[in-house]
């Protein structure tokens, strides 16, 4: 599903409020400039499932492999803290490649606002992550904060280093499924407390 598709689905139709639909990057170097990114990669707001208001992220791989920039940072902390000043559910579908690297400093100064931001919801709101494609780099620290992890049996994966840099630095060859599939997470690290077939198994869910 696409990212749009997966909030559709989870929210009641029509309730969907979204949040930052126009936000844009302001990086300007390694060929960023006048550069356009749909909702800068991650679509942001809050809806109904039944009676309760929940909020929610969904990051876009369509655009830069779903990767965080600073604005997309801003995004995702803005609808975190909603959830923490309502008192409602924060859902998050990841499907990113990481930080994006063209924003350098910028991105890794978003990842720790989000880290910061998933400490402040602990224990206040329940946090749900759902893995529904890559999770690398800086993107995986975020669902070990969070409450509940969600993978898809397929699609997912979750690591930190890839087997690409792993055989680079270690000369072990590895596949992504030994490093980061739902398979490892739920019978090994213990980092996925639930594992569904598809997008739509882990929405119903």
């Amino acid at each position: 599903m696409s990212a749009r598709e997966r909030l559709e689905t989870l929210f009641d139709e029509g309730t969907f409020q979204e949040l930052g639909l126009y936000a844009a990057h302001a990086a300007t170097a390694f060929g960023m400039a006048g550069r356009v990114l749909p909702a800068d990669g991650v679509i942001a707001g809050s809806g109904y499932v039944g009676p309760g208001q929940v909020a929610a992220f969904s990051q876009d791989f369509s655009v830069v492999a779903g990767t965080l920039g600073k604005m997309q940072a801003r995004k995702i902390t803005r609808i975190m803290r909603h959830a923490l000043k309502t008192g409602v559910p924060l859902v998050a579908f990841k499907d990113s490649g990481g930080a994006r690297i063209q924003e350098g400093v910028d991105a890794l100064s978003g990842y720790g606002d989000v880290f910061y931001a998933n400490v402040l919801l602990s224990g206040v709101v329940p946090q749900i992550a759902v893995i529904c494609g890559p999770c690398a780099g800086g993107a995986a620290y975020s669902p070990a904060l969070m409450d509940f992890v969600i993978m898809t049996r397929h699609n997912a994966h979750m690591f930190l280093t890839g087997p690409e840099v792993i055989k680079a630095v270690t000369g072990r060859a590895t596949t992504r499924a030994e490093v980061g599939s739902a398979e490892m997470h739920s019978t090994v690290s213990g980092n996925a407390h639930f594992v569904a077939e598809d997008d739509r198994h882990a929405i119903t869910w």
